[in-house]
This record gives C-alpha cells, structure tokens and sequence, in this order.
C-alpha cells in the first residue's frame, strides 16, 4: 500500500483499508472508539492487481487507487471514492494509463487538494512521472507528464496545510521534488535534493503552514528529515526496514511529530520530537508484541486527538489497534486485536 491506511472520517470513526488477493477491504468502526465491523469489500466485483494507493482530502473522504488487469499483458489504473466508512464506496472507475496502455509502470500515490480534487501520481514507462488530476466539478484531466527521470517506486504524495498538492519520488542521485504553484495548477519540478536515499523508505507530512518535510532512509541506516529550500538533518538511526509512519499531534500541550516504525527485532517502535525542531532529538521506544516481517505500521488521531497506532500483517490479516491513554506523555494501552 502507499498512504496511510488509517484514517478518521468526517464522522470521526477510524477505518482501515487493506489490498487482499484481487480485491480491497475495509474495516471500520462501528461508531467513534467503539467495536469494529469485519472485512467488506470495496468497490464492486472489479478483480484488481495486489495495489493499493490511499489519499484524504480535508472533507474525510478517501480516494482509492488501484491497477487492474485489462488485457493480457496490460492494466489500468482504477479509482473509487469512500465517502463514509459505513457506507459503500462508489464503484471502481477506470482511470486509464499514464502511456495510453501497457502494463503496469509503478505503484501509484495519492493526494487530495483543498477542493477535494484528486492528483493521481504514478511512474511512466519513461522513468519520470506523470499526474491525473480531477476536475473540480467531475471528471479528470487529461493525463500530464510532470518531467523527471530515473524514478523509483514509493512516491510520497502529501497535500499541504495551504491545500495545495505536493510529490517526492527517490532517484539513484537523490530525491526529486514537485509543488503546485497555485491551486488548480499541475506540480511544478523543484530542485532536487542530492543525497544518498533508499528507495521505498519516503514518508512526507504536513508540518506547518508552508512547508512540508520528507521523512527518508539514508543507504546509511539514517532516518533523516528534509525540507524542501533547506539541508537534510539526520534524526537517529532508523529502527527498521521501509518507510516511518508519521503524525502530528498533541502532546503535553506541545505541537510535535510522532514517528513509527516496525523495528528490525519485530516490535513497533516510537520516537517523538517538536515538531520542525529535529534539532531536539529523539529516541525509539519499542511497544507491542513482535510483528511478522511484512507488518506495515500507521498513525492516525481520533476524534479526541488522542493518538492511534494500527499495525496490519498482509500475511495472517491480523489487526491490532493501541490509543494513547488520557495521561502525560505517550503512554499507550495495550495493544489488541481487532
């Protein structure tokens, strides 16, 4: 999946979207931090490819992204919008092909401007990437090339607090960077960042009014933050493989950012610092029992604020669920099943 998978609707219920065989499932609960419903399928009958690409927009509702197979060798690209997590998503609307057709190019990434409008970023067959936007009274735009080249997989796909869209997508000789300019207007190719990056560990996140910061992997094993204008400032080691999860939040009356990230000895750990302020420091703190290798992490708040850790095994589908508990500092409870 690329996204968070954890998110809080417009009526302040949590939801959980997962890929499974050739289709997508949700979970949701019943009502704010009540019991949770089982696994429904999303979208209709459409069989779909092992891809799962997930954005919000500030009205809670969440766009899907997906491949689907259309001929033999050949796919394309799916979308389906989940007003509410208890009611049915609207079905799957094919979405084309940033080369017209062939096969699958990338695994795609998601963003939802301040009008609700969609951005669907994906690799093409060129190595650069290419965007499908949605019109703000219905439909989309015609595919776009946004430059770029030599691109890997894991796009990082963020909207910022001005509701405007922005990309990072790792390279060989760093990390590339996209921002709209105005609102409506495609993503415009930034300066890059030259550094050492490992591919599929990108994560980036709203952190104040005008900026965002890119959350990367160093080939190193150094989890480092960057700000687009600025220079890469090493955090601490990273706790594991693939990308952090993070989130702004509350704590103790401060603004801070909350990261997570499944350790390499199979527990979630966490680190927390103010936010922008990486020059504070800070520290993993391991939580939970030990999760299978492909466990994947995300972080979300309730309606209340209070933090919500999730952690999904494609593997065995088990869900577990902890909430920080109504006390100073990052206490969580025990973690359970759902």
């Amino acid at each position: 999946m690329n996204g968070d998978w954890l998110l809080r609707g417009r009526d302040g219920r949590l939801s959980v979207y997962q890929s499974s065989g050739d289709a997508v499932l949700c979970r949701a609960e019943q009502g704010p931090g009540g019991t949770w419903t089982g696994p429904r399928k999303v979208g209709g009958e459409q069989k779909l490819h092992p891809v799962l690409a997930l954005g919000q927009g500030a009205d809670g509702y969440a766009h899907l992204v997906s491949w689907r197979p259309t001929a033999k060798g050949e796919s394309g690209l799916v979308h389906s919008t989940h007003f509410r997590a208890h009611l049915a998503a609207l079905d799957w609307n094919p979405v084309g092909h940033p080369d017209k057709k062939g096969d699958r190019t990338g695994w795609p990434a998601v963003a939802v401007d301040a009008e609700g409008r969609a951005h669907v970023f994906v690799r093409n067959a060129q190595g650069g990437v290419s965007l499908l936007a949605q019109k703000e009274k219905g439909g989309w735009e015609p595919w776009r090339g946004l430059g770029g080249k030599g691109v890997q997989d894991g796009l990082a796909a963020v909207t910022g607090e001005s509701g405007r869209v922005e990309l990072y997508a790792a390279t060989p000789e760093g990390v590339l960077y996209w921002r709209q300019e105005a609102p409506g207007a495609p993503p415009v190719l930034q300066d890059p960042l030259k550094a050492p990056v490992r591919p599929g560990t990108l994560h980036a996140l709203a952190t104040s009014a005008e900026r965002t910061t890119l959350y990367y992997t160093g080939t190193g094993g150094e989890l480092c933050a960057w700000r687009p204008g600025g220079e890469p400032v090493t955090l601490l080691p990273a706790a594991g493989h693939g990308p952090v999860a993070a989130v702004r939040c509350e704590l103790d009356g401060h603004d801070c950012t909350l990261l997570a990230q499944r350790s390499a000895g199979g527990r979630v750990a966490f680190a927390a610092y103010p936010t922008e302020l990486e020059s504070a420091g800070a520290w993993w703190t391991e939580s939970g029992p030990r999760l299978t290798v492909d466990a994947r992490v995300c972080l979300a708040t309730d309606e209340d604020g209070r933090v919500v850790a999730a952690t999904l095994s494609p593997s065995t589908g088990q869900l577990l669920l902890t909430r920080r508990k109504d006390e100073p500092g990052l206490a969580l409870e025990a973690w359970r099943a759902v």
